[in-house]
């Protein structure tokens, strides 16, 4: 009995923490955005104020679903992103894998896919803190993005990139898309990991947000240490092999590192 009502209870729970999403983004785009488009000028300092306000807006969101009982979580190394000009690449469990990251991740910035410019709910906060559009993914090359992204690592922000590009089938199976790698290689950009698991799994591809599970998820976030590129660009001797190469060797560690946990 005491099972179920607390079932019930994160079904709700979850519920109200959506609802709590998009009313959030929603007053942040009418009330809090355009204070800091008349008092902030500068429009790169801006973009660092409102980034600092989704980081700490998300840091008590995600607050806010572990007090209401939806989830619970512990993160390691969070020591290694007091750096700047990070590239973090991340597997992607669940629906709300960015949400976690954008709350400890400083100066973060990420690639937002184009249907969340124009949505009504995030469309104010996206927009104010400058982030990266995926609207150059469709060119051949996709040379725009490696750009956009390359000056972003250059002004010292902190790139997060799901190189899976979605959320992780429902059998587990982690597959790169090559870009992330590509990014890494044409930027010199060192590679920091973040292994993200979810246990037992909530928000997954495919899972309605109301199917929670018997007990609440625990995320388990660990920031690993660096990854080095310019090794992949020495032994392949071209940047086309090298990211190749990273993507290989990438999912294998991603794919390594989830079913580790998950046989433990």
């Amino acid at each position: 009995m005491i099972k179920h009502a607390n079932r019930y209870w994160r079904v709700l729970a979850t519920g109200f923490s959506f609802v709590l999403f998009a009313l959030g983004g929603l007053l942040l785009r009418i009330l809090v955005f355009p204070v800091l488009n008349l008092l902030i000028w500068e429009r790169q300092l801006r973009v660092l104020v409102a980034r600092r306000v989704i980081r700490l807006v998300f840091r008590g969101f995600v607050g806010c679903m572990r007090w209401l009982g939806v989830l619970d979580y512990d993160i390691r190394g969070l020591e290694r992103l007091e750096r700047q000009g990070l590239l973090i690449l991340a597997n992607h469990p669940t629906l709300i894998d960015t949400v976690f990251l954008m709350a400890f991740v400083k100066r973060a910035d990420c690639i937002v896919k184009r249907r969340l410019w124009d949505n009504p709910f995030t469309r104010g906060p996206i927009r104010a803190a400058g982030y990266i559009s995926n609207e150059y993914c469709g060119n051949e090359h996709g040379g725009g993005l490696i750009e956009d992204c390359t000056r972003s690592l250059q002004r010292g922000s902190n790139l997060i990139i799901f190189p899976e590009g979605t959320r992780t089938a429902g059998d587990g199976q982690i597959n790169l898309k090559r870009g992330a790698a590509n990014i890494a290689v044409r930027s010199l950009s060192n590679v920091t990991p973040i292994v993200i698991r979810c246990l037992p799994p909530t928000l997954g591809k495919g899972v309605k947000w109301w199917q929670v599970p018997p007990i609440a998820a625990h995320f388990s976030i660990e920031v690993k240490e660096d990854i080095d590129v310019h090794e992949f660009l020495a032994k392949a001797g071209s940047e086309v092999l090298a990211a190749r190469h990273l993507t290989a060797y990438l999912q294998d560690y991603f794919r390594k590192e989830s079913q580790g946990y998950a046989a433990a």
